[in-house]
This record gives structure tokens, sequence and C-alpha cells, in this order.
């Protein structure tokens, strides 16, 4: 949001710097991003004077170019050539000097130099009003008063205003600051608090009065639901064109582009008082009536961008007795908006229900600065205030008449919010004892009414436009931020309770694995949970009975809750690697969704995903691409870190991996991890390999919680280690291998590790030779040959029966 500083002036006398003003407005919690500064006239006409032509005749080389000869104050006269036709000698003109900077009204720039045109030499350039900033007209030059005198800067000559414009980052629960005046408002509260009085300025209405009733337009509204309150008057006699400057710099300043008086004037007080307002062209309203109403879902509705809309049942419209003319507070219609040819309006206030109007403008897709004001609340009991602040403003600058009288439809009051405030409360929360006299005064400074009084607390009654304040320790937040929260004394003693608890917490788990993961090279990311359908087809599955649909989406790429989290670890993955950084191990805490029939699910997961290479190429070690044996190093170093050492493997092939494995236990899924598809690589425009690990971590951590931690001595007599290289056929794996082992000698094999697989050369068609290490070990004696040479024996015979296994 952004807030003009010449603007608060109107409303507090203020002498502050800007970065004074804004760390002020930081402290009260309306946070500065950022302070711009704003020149009605871009560079602020720096190095333009003015000029006298002395001289003006055919240049010898062209046509339609002039030779001057141009006094601008200086000892001698500087030669000046201009293609403008209408450039005369006697002309007083707006000259460029050499080094000046001209800003253009399409944002472009262009500094003065010294040149030669068709071989002449220039000094400068006489100027027309859009090379200035002063218009809009190109066809000749610009022609100043015969009063002036050669060499005058043309800054003193034009109006020139000069503003400074905060960029605040406003949270979404401060609706009553949305505006200049909410904005001056908590000045005025954080000034007094510092001892600096000053009044809060409000704009005067009380020369609002009716100087015909030609215009009558009748109002109805159908549901006082949707539209607690309702106002309006009529305009008439009106001359609508472009706006005094003071107004198009006041909106400039913050961003908008000036349209015409009218509709300037309703912006105007938009972002003065944070209270939208509508102008309809009166004469196209027909049957001079006005009805508040929702429509029947489908009917068609083309709003002011020229974009035909299609209506829900649940959309406010304004409508006239034939048609609708506006969706209320979001966006108008185009048939009845303000033209150039307009002679008179009706002009709308009104209040209209927030979740409604937030419904309607994310169904179609609007975010405009009412509705953005509207979802979140606006005042109320400021409705008709704002109406006649308007109207009397469009008057002004119009010359129209108000030519009705006020209509306003308020059936049902809304009422202040009452809370009681205890003393004992605030010192508890804020952690020192701020004086009532304070608390009173800052509670009168934010409009904040004190009922009654007792040694224990207040009784309160809060603005219904403060809809974040309705409990007290909302109340006891206003009086911290305005108090200041660095008034606040930091204690030397701290006091803290440390909590022992034997339960299991799964936060603690992803922190424990989150630091190990972090510790060997991998970034922590966090995605949308939120993606598109079409995704869905990527794994062959286009059904849409699984899917978890979203009833509002924003759009429908964030339609659906996702099925797996590979889809939008890949478009981090894309993202980094379009940005030059193609080396990328990542990893993520996350969940995804299923629907079963009307059942929804959501699982917990824990994904790795690792692409380009693992060290960068140096003296000692040359480079290694990230491969499908780095992941598994990293998959079974999560497993060994939660204690799970005895699973399973198998083979994996999906519409997900190209080539992988599962690892299980008990028959449960622990986790899948391979080498992604090209064909899905291909979707997010990926040309390198991709590997993926997706863990089920529900499992984990249900097998974490039920498992038991044992603890073993250190075994006080040797180990032992014994090699079998075996000649096996292709298809048999290494975790065979092991569970023939495992089976075989249950309590002397601690580990197993296969340290080399040859095929090819020398091995029959179909073989591949395995080398297998064997550590053996007794924790209660020395193991002899004889026993160790037992132990071997055994597990070559079960490889030869089981295996076909045959020693090399």
């Amino acid at each position: 949001m952004k807030i003009s500083y010449n603007w608060l002036k109107q409303f507090l006398k203020l002498d502050w710097e800007a970065e004074k003003i804004g760390e002020l407005l930081t402290n009260l919690g309306l946070e500065v991003e950022g302070i711009s500064q704003f020149e009605s006239i871009p560079g602020s006409l720096e190095g333009i004077v003015v000029g006298h032509v002395l001289s003006c005749k055919k240049h010898p080389d062209a046509d339609r170019l002039k030779l001057t000869m141009v006094d601008i104050g200086l000892e001698k006269p500087v030669q000046i050539v201009c293609g403008a036709p209408n450039v005369a000698e006697g002309q007083m003109v707006p000259v460029a000097t050499i080094g000046s900077t001209l800003y253009t009204n399409e944002g472009k720039t262009l500094v003065i130099k010294k040149g030669k045109i068709r071989g002449v030499e220039s000094h400068g350039m006489i100027c027309a009003e859009d090379e200035l900033g002063l218009g809009d007209s190109h066809e000749g030059i610009m022609v100043l008063s015969e009063a002036l005198i050669p060499g005058t800067a043309c800054s003193e000559i034009f109006k020139i205003e000069k503003d400074e414009v905060f960029e605040i980052g406003l949270t979404p629960n401060r609706a009553d600051a949305m505006s200049h005046h909410g904005v001056a408002r908590d000045l005025k509260a954080g000034l007094n608090q510092r001892d600096i009085q000053t009044e809060l300025i409000t704009p005067s209405v009380s020369n609002f009065n009716v100087e015909n009733r030609s215009l009558k337009i009748d109002v109805s509204v159908e549901d006082n639901t949707l539209a607690p309150r309702y106002c309006g008057v009529t305009l008439s006699n009106l001359i609508v064109q472009p706006s005094p400057d003071w107004l198009k710099n006041r909106l400039r300043a913050i961003g908008l582009s000036p349209i015409n008086n009218v509709v300037d004037a309703t912006n105007y007080v938009l972002h003065e008082l944070g209270q939208p307002l509508h102008a309809f062209d009166a004469d196209r309203i027909q049957g001079k009536k006005i009805v508040v109403k929702t429509l029947p879902s489908g009917t068609k509705f083309m709003t002011l961008d020229g974009e035909e809309r299609i209506l829900d049942e649940e959309d406010l419209m304004i409508c006239d007795e034939e048609k609708p003319m506006c969706i209320a507070g979001v966006f108008g219609g185009i048939n009845t908006g303000v033209t150039e040819s307009t002679k008179s309006i009706f002009l709308e206030s009104a209040y209209f229900d927030p979740v409604s109007i937030r419904k309607t403008a994310k169904r179609h897709g609007l975010n405009t600065d009412a509705s953005f004001r509207f979802e979140r609340g606006v005042d109320i009991n400021n409705v008709e205030y704002c109406l006649r602040r308007a109207a009397l403003l469009i008057r002004e600058i119009t010359g129209g008449d108000i030519t009705s009288d006020i209509i306003d439809l308020y059936p049902r009051k809304k009422d202040d919010y009452q809370v009681f405030l205890s003393f004992e409360k605030i010192d508890t929360l804020i952690g020192q004892k701020i004086p009532a006299d304070t608390i009173k005064s800052i509670l009168a400074s934010l409009d904040i009414q004190v009922k009654n009084s007792t040694e224990s607390g207040l009784g309160l009654l809060i603005p219904f436009y403060r809809v974040d304040v309705q409990r007290e320790v909302d109340v006891i937040e206003e009086i911290l931020r305005v108090y200041g929260y660095n008034n606040i004394d930091s204690k030397e003693k701290l006091n803290a309770s440390i909590a022992s608890s034997t339960r299991f917490e799964d936060h603690k788990l992803e922190k424990l694995i989150g630091d190990m993961l972090a510790a060997r090279g991998f970034y922590e990311i966090l995605t949308n949970s939120l993606t598109t359908p079409d995704n869905d087809t990527l794994l062959g599955n286009d059904s849409e009975e699984s899917r978890v649909t979203i009833l509002n989406p924003l759009s429908t790429d964030l339609s659906v809750l996702r099925q797996t989290m590979l889809f939008t670890a890949l478009e981090t993955v894309s993202y980094n690697i379009n940005r030059k950084k193609q080396n990328l191990n990542f990893f993520e805490f996350g969940k995804t969704y299923q629907r079963t029939k009307s059942e929804y699910s959501e699982f917990k997961h824990l994904s790795l995903i690792v692409t380009g290479i693992r060290n960068e190429n140096s003296w000692i070690s040359p480079s290694k691409p990230t491969d499908f044996y780095f992941l598994k190093a990293a998959v079974e170093l999560v497993l060994e870190r939660l204690g799970i050492v005895d699973y399973q493997s198998s083979f994996k092939q999906n519409s997900i991996f190209l080539e992988g494995l599962c690892l299980k236990k008990n028959n449960a899924e622990l986790v899948s991890f391979g080498m992604v598809q090209k064909s899905i690589l291909k979707e997010f425009d990926i040309k390198q390999d991709v590997f993926y690990a997706d863990f089920n971590w529900d499992e984990l951590s249900e097998i974490i919680r039920n498992s038991k931690i044992i603890f073993e001595n250190i075994p006080r007599y040797p180990e032992v280690k014994r090699d079998l290289a075996l000649l096996l056929d292709n298809n048999i794996s290494f975790d065979e291998i092991k569970t023939i082992a495992y089976d075989t000698e249950r309590n002397l094999l601690k580990n197993i590790t296969l340290f080399d697989v040859y095929t090819g050369k020398n091995l029959p068609p179909e073989k591949k030779s395995y080398a297998v290490g064997f550590t053996i070990g007794d924790p209660r004696k020395t193991l002899t040959d004889k026993q160790i040479d037992k132990i071997m024996k055994k597990l070559q015979q079960r490889f030869e029966k089981e295996l076909g296994a045959e020693l090399r």
C-alpha cells in the first residue's frame, strides 16, 4: 500500500523527515518497506531554461529543419537546430541545455548532447509539451510568455510538486489503516504517546446542501444481509473533463493513473478515507431505479474491462429495472460507467458483506482496490460521511449540482464491540506495569471509548471498523504497539521451565533427519501442496476419482491437492536449472492427499531429489555425476539413523521410475527410489538425469514409535572377516544372498558387504561374479579357525543349493 507524505500532512501538521515518520509507522505495526520520491514533472525540469529566439532561418541542407539563434541568458546566444513547424523569431521557448535530461510520457529518457544535424552544430533542444512532461501535445514547440527573462529556470515558472511515498506492507487484519486517514490516525496515536500533541484534521462536509431535487433515483435492497448499508445521491449538470493538477498529482504519487474528474474524485476519497464509491451514469439507469440483489446463475454480464462474466447466484449485483450494472463492491459494468458525455450521475457508497465480496472477487478472478477493502471490512458508520465528502468534491471540480437528498438504507445498526479490560491481564501479558492514565490515553487516541472504570479494569466500547480488535488480548496488543515494544524493559533474569516428555514427537524426528541431511549437503525446500490436475496424466492416472479438488481455486494451476511430491520438487529443480544451478540436492517434508469414494486421506512423506554432479572437479579428484548409488547411500543413511536396518529390497519400475528399488519391512513399504522417467522430465524441461526417493514417513514414524532401543556392550573379542567370490545367474540379487546368509547363521554373522561385481570376459553367458565379505564374531570368546571354516562351509553349501552358486 502506498501512502503519500504530502497527503498525510493534510490530516496532521508534520515537519518530521520522511525517514523518521517511516520509523515511527514501523514501530506502530505499519511496516514501511521503502520510501520513494515522486515528482509531478519527472526530472523537475532541471537544466531547462527560458530561451529567446533571436533569429530563425531555413536549414541549408534540410527543408523541414530550421536554424535558430537563441538567447538563454549566457554571454552569447547558442545555435539550435529545430524541426518544429511553429518555431519563429521573437518567441520565448523552453530550451533543454547541454547535459540536461528529458523524460517522456512513455518513461524514456534523453540526455541532451552537443551534436551535428545535417552538418550543422546544435547546442541544445527547443522542447514541446510532451518532451517536458507538461502535457501530451507534440504538434510543435511550447511557446512561453513574452514577459519572461531569457535564462530563467523553467522550474521557477511551472509548479512542480515533490513528494515522498511510503510503501507499507499492510497486514490483512489492519482494515482500519487502508487509507491516508487511517494511517494518520495511527500516526497521531504514536505521536501523542511521545508527548507530541497534534490534532487529526478531517475533511469538513458541513457545507453539503441540495441545490435542487430535479433527479430522484429510487433504491431498494432485497438482501440486507449482503448489503447491510446502502447510500446514494445524484449530481447533475456535470462537466466531465481532466482533473485539476493537484488531484492528478495525489493519484500519480500513489501509482494511479488519472481518468476523469468524476472517477478520480471517487478514487481520491477511496484512498483518503478508505471507503470505496461508484458513480453510475444516471441517464443510463433504466426506470430511474436501483435494485441491489442477486441474479440467477448463468446470467451474462459485461464488465468495464470488456470481458463477459458468467454470474453465480451468490454474486451481489447493482441493477436497474432491466439489467445488471455493477458487480457490487468489485467491478463496474461497461454500459453505465462515466464517460465524457455524462451529464448526471448516481453516486453510491455502501457496506457490503466481506465474505460475499471475497467469494465473488475470487470466483471471477478480480482483485480491485474496492474489493480489497470491502472484503476486509470498511467502516459502516462512515459510509454516509464519505458519500457527502465525495459529492462535495465532485461538485467542486465538475461545476455540477447536488440534485437529490441522500438515500440511506441502514435497517439494522451494527453495534460496537464491548470488551472488559483487566489491568492484571495487561501486566501479565506485557510483563511490565503501564500506568492506568497512559492506558486510557492510548485507548482514546485509538477511538476506543472507556465506558466505565474500576480498580480491576476498564469497560470498553470498540468501534465496529476495528474488525481485528474484539477480545481483551486484541486490546492489549493495541496498547502495546502504541506504547512501543522498545519501551518494554528487558529483564536481566530469565525464568524458563524445561519440559520433559517421553511421548513420541514427530517434529523432533523430522529435525533429527533434517539436520543430518543438511550436514551432508542437502537443502530443505518447501513447496505448495496445491498443483495442477494435468500432472495426473504424467502418472497414467487421469481419473478424477482419487483427486482432492479445491472448491474455490485461485487458478486452474492450483486447483487440486497433490497426490505425489515429485512434481512440485521437479518444479523447484527446473527453476534452479534455468538459473544456472545444475547441481542440486534437495529434501522436503510434506503431505500428499487422496480421495477414496467419499473419504479423504492425507499421507506424510519425506522426499529426496538429486541431480547434477556430486563434487566439483579438482586436482585431487575428478568430478563425479550424481547417480542411483549416491541416492541409495542417502536413503540407507536415513534408515540407519532411524535405527531401521532389517528390511528387504525389490526392484521397482513404474510410471515414475525408469529403474529403482523399493525397501520394505514386514510387507510395509518404507521407501521407493530410483531414476525418474525421461518423459516426466521432458514436461518440466529438464534435460539431465534426476533421481528421486519417496519415504512413507507415516510408516517410518509408526515403526520408530513401537520400537525399543537396545544397548549392547562393545565387543571384547575380535571379529573375523572372510570373503567368497560367487559365480551366479544374472537375475540373482545381493538381497537374496543376505537373506540366506542371515538365515543360515543368525548369532555369529554380524555383517555382509558386496565389494565387487564383475560381468563380461572369461565368464559364461548370463553369469556374473559377486565378491561378498562376511564379518563374524562372538561377544563371549575368540573364534577359532575351525569354527569360522565351519560357518563359511555352511554358507557355501546354502548358496550352492538354493542359488546354484559356484566358487570362483
